[in-house]
């Protein structure tokens, strides 16, 4: 491990809907220095996107967007073919609806982290990726856009778009040999242990992502992310950062 490791720590909140409520979103903000804030289209909703900034803001926590398909029902999580122009519009709506709440009272949009089955096409998908990038930086080219670690459609996009690349990996989820997530359809692709979360975090710092077939992939990671909406959000995000500054790893944002 580099003598002085350092690494961002972010969640998906703002992921309640009208009167339904989804995840623990005071409990985690204690112990993340970033979040992904839900737009409105595959969760969220225009109040639940002021009241998570604000409360962020209270935290100290940076803020990103965190755009998806338009697919409430399915939670953004089911695969939509979409052409890119209508991606990129997309992107362009999303996070400039939350950019506009994180900017009252001086504050600023940090990043944008696309969700769910977006973030995975675009992982594979160059011309999604590219119109991703293209989304953002016409909002904002000082944002930075996040995605997975191993994923070089994504880092080019990032590069074409004149933005700032972020690498990601998870704490709570399983990976493929790869270095691509493994689908949630599979035993076993979320992990909801929180030992096991918090030794994959410190792991994923020191040596890479491990896979399940127990491959190594040596990726550089910028950000870890956690899930907000699984029950064991709140525990595990607590663990994962005790972990992390127990093995010497600075947890910072990705701005500072």
């Amino acid at each position: 491990m580099p003598s002085s490791p350092r690494i961002d720590l972010n969640a998906d909140l703002g992921e309640a809907f009208g009167a339904w409520d989804m995840g623990a979103d005071a409990e985690i903000l204690p112990f993340v220095t970033s979040i992904n804030v839900a737009c409105g289209f595959h969760a969220g909703d225009p109040r639940v996107i002021e009241r998570t900034i604000a409360a962020a803001r209270r935290a100290g926590v940076a803020v990103g967007a965190h755009p998806g398909h338009l697919d409430l029902r399915g939670f953004g999580r089911r695969t939509i073919v979409v052409e890119p122009g209508e991606i990129e519009a997309d992107v362009v709506y999303q996070v400039g609806a939350v950019s506009a709440f994180a900017r009252e009272g001086g504050g600023r949009l940090v990043h944008v982290k696309p969700h769910g089955a977006l973030y995975n096409q675009a992982a594979r998908d160059e011309s999604l990726a590219r119109a991703i990038a293209r989304g953002v930086a016409r909002v904002d080219p000082r944002l930075i856009l996040v995605g997975l670690a191993s994923s070089e459609p994504m880092r080019r996009a990032a590069e074409a778009a004149g933005l700032r690349y972020a690498a990601e990996a998870f704490c709570d989820r399983a990976y493929n040999k790869d270095g691509t997530l493994r689908s949630r359809s599979e035993r076993g692709s979320v992990i909801a242990d929180t030992a096991a979360a918090a030794a994959q975090a410190v792991g994923i710092v020191r040596d890479g992502v491990i896979a399940t077939e127990g491959a190594q992939v040596p990726v550089r990671v910028d950000t870890l992310c956690l899930h907000g909406d699984t029950p064991q959000a709140a525990e595990i995000a607590r663990a994962v950062r005790a972990a992390l500054e127990a093995a010497g790893v600075a947890v910072r944002p990705l701005d500072r």
